[in-house]
């Protein structure tokens, strides 16, 4: 139990929260309860349709991450922060994927990995909730546990989930990270916002591979970020040209969303762009050895998918680069390679190439 007493102000502890918040580099701050019944049937809904492939740790720990009380015994509410991520001086992503001998990156990945900085900064602001209430119960979050990210920060009142089941806020878009505070301080919780996507579709139109069913349903296994990122085999042959030179994820429903005009580029170092990753062709990143990987990607978010899956998806967007010499001669360079997975992929880049 907390050793708050029963004189506690907690309204007046929330708006400190959210003021500290600001002062650890969070654009906002918002408590929610652990009422997510709702959403619980939505994700076992979902989840019996088989759309989550092969994440499994979606699954794998059943209603904990639905019910916060019972991954972290006494949760009563929900802190949830959110960080713009947007990198500054970024080239424009409709350039990039215009010019099929470059490699697209999702924009979240172009700097440094942001686990370590949200916790971090998490953490700091859990502390001073220490140091003006004494000792509480809490757990910080930061995509790293079983936690129903999206629905807790729409319940907190940070957006709302927008029909490509990102959440959406009119400030700012959908270019931002998640953390989250479970505690057992009984805080006053904030407001849900309403839904303001209207009758608008363009996320859902835009889909290269048409991952999406219907409004708010996406199949994770079309999902070519889902594809370049959480999937460790083969990618489907009939979905490979769709890919395009989308080497690790897929900003495109985010790109075309209206309410991103509003996105504000993030000052934070740690999302700066790394390396030139923002604009490199294809051909030089599959020219890296494993030990350049291992050292150019260290510290990203790039570098959990490991060197293997990394070539599986520049080979695949190779095959569908312009045809060229230097194209050919880089997939030839790696047609015997060690990894069963490698081999197959550059074969189908090979033969697309020389069909061209």
């Amino acid at each position: 139990m907390s050793v708050t007493d029963q004189h506690t102000d907690y309204a007046a502890l929330a708006r400190d929260i959210k003021r500290w918040g600001a002062d650890f580099g969070f654009q906002q701050v918002g408590i929610a309860d652990c009422e997510l019944g709702e959403a619980e049937t939505r994700l076992l809904e979902w989840v019996g349709k088989g759309f989550h492939g092969e994440m499994e740790y979606l699954v794998r720990h059943g209603t904990k991450r639905s019910r916060p009380a019972e991954l972290i015994p006494g949760t009563l509410r929900v802190i949830a922060a959110r960080m713009n991520y947007t990198p500054l001086n970024a080239r424009d992503t409709s350039e990039v994927l215009a010019d099929g001998s470059r490699a697209f990156i999702s924009r979240y990945a172009l700097g440094r990995d942001y686990h370590k900085l949200m916790r971090s900064r998490m953490q700091k602001l859990a502390n001073r909730i220490g140091e003006e209430v004494g000792e509480f119960r809490y757990r910080v979050f930061t995509d790293s546990a079983p936690v129903m990210e999206v629905e807790l920060a729409g319940k907190a009142g940070l957006g709302w989930r927008g029909k490509h089941t990102l959440l959406l806020n009119r400030e700012a878009g959908s270019y931002f990270f998640l953390g989250e505070i479970y505690t057992d301080l009984p805080l006053p919780v904030d407001a849900e916002q309403s839904d303001h996507c209207g009758t608008c579709q363009k996320c859902l139109d835009v889909c290269p591979t048409k991952a999406f069913t219907g409004p708010y349903q996406l199949d994770a296994r079309r999902c070519i970020s889902y594809l370049t990122i959480e999937h460790k085999g083969s990618i489907p042959e009939e979905l490979r040209p769709l890919v395009g030179n989308r080497v690790y994820g897929c900003d495109d429903c985010q790109t075309v969303c209206p309410w991103n005009k509003f996105a504000s580029p993030s000052g934070e170092p740690d999302f700066a762009v790394r390396i030139g990753l923002d604009d490199v062709t294809l051909v030089e990143l599959f020219s890296w050895s494993e030990e350049q990987f291992e050292k150019k990607l260290a510290g990203s978010a790039i570098h959990r998918i490991g060197y293997e899956r990394w070539l599986r998806n520049l080979a695949v967007g190779l095959g569908n680069a312009p045809k060229s010499a230097a194209v050919i001669d880089k997939l030839n360079a790696r047609a015997d390679h060690s990894s069963e997975l490698v081999r197959e992929h550059v074969a189908w880049a090979l033969t697309r190439q020389n069909g061209k």
